[in-house]
């Protein structure tokens, strides 16, 4: 089944041969086609790059290492590249610092990441609020490294409920392979606990109310020669006492644990410990799938014999979020309510026939849960902004909507507690930094906590943002955000960046960056699509861009695309479009039908070869989003989506970046390499391709605040010199 035209070593030797020569004439280095042959459902499919696949083969690394030498010469030989990058840092800079996943405890006392301007990762601190002193728990600049270009950063933390010491886990360097730490605050140091392989994409370890104990989910220790798609398979939920050692913790949910309902393969368990209840939650994610199943127990039989699961959902309930106050459980639920509706029922006997409906399906999408001591607060998606619903507990039928300033019009929660009254809620604006309130129920109103700096570049005075609807290719309408200059003139003259993500009903969420000031005040045009697959319309919007029905979401996105030229916004010469992970795509889809439509690209750690990512370790998650090559029609689906498979010889490609972390776990490097490869091979534009690879780095997450404005630099600069910006042609063109 496999047929190899030329030994492989062969190969792989010409192109090493070859490449520096190939660099030195600003070409990029040739990869050889090597076919192998896979017949899937009796379909006979061509892979001429299967080799790059085996990314740590040191041959594959020579043509890996000259794709991003040959990317990092051209991009940093373009003129305005440096002036760029130093605005960029100037925009940056000119925020003290960013503060981002604050915990408040009953007291007062808060904990929460910080970053300082100029600093490359976040850190931990503590604030006392009788005496306003701030301290620093965590830094994992202090953490010993191999090498100095490598790097760690914190993941998460957890506080206990006396607040004396926090759970936190970190990674090294973007890989997201995280380790579990518990650091004693009052003595001022880690104590001697370290957990790896620690599960927490999906659920956060949680302490026990005595402060003594924890639960948290970890995968299992795999043989060296196990495959890649085994690794989140059979994933565990453990109870560790603190004193004890780790292996000796007790599995509590998981297939083998006590009582424990019977999971599937890629079925991910978690143990959640509302606080203020005396009950445990199992929760239960079907692989990447939206809708749990979830089930209690008593918590204080955790880890004894004598523990009992009863089941509350099942995953098709379409429950996708819960909250806990007291014995009462929230669930948001798509049952019979596309946009979602909140129901509650009691843990003491739950059932699902019987629940009441707490916030009934509406025009808005009911999109979070959290409660207070106070009230359930509901936040509710209209299209791009998000209100927040106070649900009091006593009278569930008397709610109202927190009043948000004018100019902030989009907020959600960021801390609630069974402790406290009223919520803290981040707002946001596309055109102006968001405030960290503090809601009062008493006053019903809004206080700002004046824990976020006064930045330089808040709030700019010449910045707008338009919100269109554009029909799509049948008719439907796609919300469009484009953010601009308030002067712009609509005369298709104006640099255009697009982008979009349309996958796992996630939202693209109103969000203001002061570096992307560095876009906006050259006249530049930055637009969002809100396209199928996401969840800007609630169950039926996400469902609608997903397997058979996901080609809606690169026709999405063209359509956006082309109703920016047709405005007058921009023109095909001046538009580059994005999209990253699962809006690899989207992009890389809009610009193998469309490749007329845009100037250039920019493909970040893209899904673009959508028959081989099952054989990944994150693959196998996503098989309920995207099908699987294991069922004809699904295969059909995966094809029509797969990027690498619908490039076509001798046409005419847009300029095209392709960006990747050469530790992403999420979207393997080696899914790019092939792509590009395949698209260097079949362009007859001769506008470049590039391959830009970070060896620190992996899906984005955990990288330095250096690291995002460099790449930010090399994108933005390379979408200029294909727009053919004077300040960006290199020397000679």
């Amino acid at each position: 089944m496999a047929m190899l035209s030329l030994p492989f070593k062969t190969l792989l030797f010409f192109a090493a041969m070859t490449s520096s020569a190939i660099l030195f004439a600003q070409a990029p280095p040739t990869a050889p086609r090597s076919t192998t042959v896979d017949y899937y459902h009796g379909q006979r499919i061509e892979d001429p790059y299967r080799y790059l696949e085996d990314f740590k083969n040191p041959e594959v690394q020579t043509w890996v290492k000259a794709q991003a030498e040959h990317a990092t010469k051209a991009l940093h030989a373009l003129p305005g590249r440096e002036t760029l990058l130093a605005r960029l840092r100037e925009l940056d800079a000119g925020m003290p610092f960013v503060l981002t996943s604050e915990k408040q405890l009953s007291n007062g006392d808060l904990f929460y990441f910080k970053r300082l301007a100029g600093e490359k990762v976040a850190k931990l601190y503590f604030k006392n609020k009788a005496s306003g002193k701030e301290q620093v728990l965590i830094d994992p600049e202090s953490f010993p490294k191999a090498n100095a270009a490598d790097h760690f950063s914190l993941d998460f933390f957890r506080v206990s409920p006396d607040g004396t010491k926090v759970l936190y886990g970190f990674a090294a360097s973007g890989s997201e392979q995280t380790t579990l730490r518990v650091y004693d605050r009052l003595a001022g140091k880690d104590l001697p606990v370290a957990i790896d392989r620690l599960e927490a994409e999906y659920a956060e370890p949680e302490w026990l109310p005595d402060g003594q104990a924890f639960v948290y989910s970890r995968r299992r220790k795999l043989p060296a020669d196990a495959p890649p798609a085994d690794a989140y398979k059979y994933t565990q939920a453990f109870l560790h006492r603190l004193g004890t050692e780790v292996h000796d913790d007790v599995l509590i949910f998981a297939n083998g644990a006590k009582n424990s309902p019977t999971l599937g393969e890629m079925d991910f368990p978690a143990v959640l410990l509302p606080h203020g209840s005396s009950w445990a939650i199992g929760q239960v994610r079907h692989g990447d799938e939206t809708d749990l199943s979830l089930y209690v127990a008593k918590r204080e039989l955790l880890g004894s014999t004598d523990v009992v699961w009863t089941k509350i959902c099942s995953q098709s309930d379409m429950v996708t979020q819960f909250a806990v106050h007291g014995d009462d459980l929230y669930l948001l639920t798509a049952e019979n309510a596309p946009r979602y509706k909140v129901i509650r029922t009691s843990l003491t006997k739950p059932d699902l026939r019987t629940a009441s409906v707490v916030v009934p399906p509406s025009k808005s999408v009911a999109s979070s849960l959290d409660t207070a001591r106070d009230a359930l607060y509901v936040g509710l998606r209209e299209g791009v902004r998000t209100t927040i619903l106070r649900v009091p507990y006593q009278n569930p039928e008397q709610p109202s909507r927190l009043e948000l300033p004018a100019d902030e019009p989009s907020a959600q929660v960021t801390d609630a507690s069974a402790d406290l009254d009223g919520v803290l809620v981040s707002t946001a604006s596309w055109t102006k930094a968001g405030r960290l309130y503090l809601y009062d129920p008493a006053k019903n109103q809004l206080v700002d906590t004046k824990l976020l700096p006064q930045g330089k570049h808040d709030a700019p005075d010449w910045l707008t943002s338009t919100e269109v609807m554009v029909p799509s290719h049948d008719g439907v309408l796609v919300p469009l955000s484009i953010i601009h200059r308030r002067d712009i003139k609509l005369d298709g003259r104006n640099p255009a960046f697009i982008s979009g993500y349309g996958a796992y009903g996630h939202s693209n969420p109103m969000r203001y960056d002061p570096v992307q000031l560095a876009w906006l005040e050259r006249g530049g045009v930055l637009a969002v699509a809100h396209v199928r697959g996401g969840g800007a319309f609630g169950k039926e919007w996400h469902h609608a861009g997903r397997k058979q029905t996901k080609p809606n979401t690169w026709k999405d996105f063209i359509a956006c695309a082309e109703y920016l030229v047709k405005s007058g916004y921009t023109t095909p010469a001046k538009i580059a479009g994005e999209g990253g992970s699962a809006g690899g795509i989207l992009i890389g889809r809009a610009v193998t039908e469309r490749p007329d439509l845009f100037a250039a690209a920019r493909i970040s750690v893209g899904c673009t070869d959508m028959l081989r990512f099952e054989t990944t370790m994150n693959g196998p998650p996503n098989v309920p989003e995207f099908g699987t090559i294991a069922k004809a029609d699904e295969f059909q689906s995966l094809l029509a989506m797969s990027t690498l498979h619908q490039i076509k010889d001798g046409t005419k490609y847009p300029g095209i970046l392709l960006t990747h972390g050469a530790n992403d776990p999420r979207v393997e490097p080696w899914i790019s390499a092939k792509t590009t490869a395949r698209f260097q091979a079949a362009s007859a534009s001769g506008k470049p391709v590039l391959f830009r690879v970070d060896y620190h780095a992996g899906h984005g997450i955990g990288s330095t605040r250096q690291q995002r404005l460099e790449e930010l630099a090399d994108v933005w600069s390379f979408l200029l010199w294909q727009f053919g910006d004077a300040d960006f042609q290199p020397a000679g063109k």
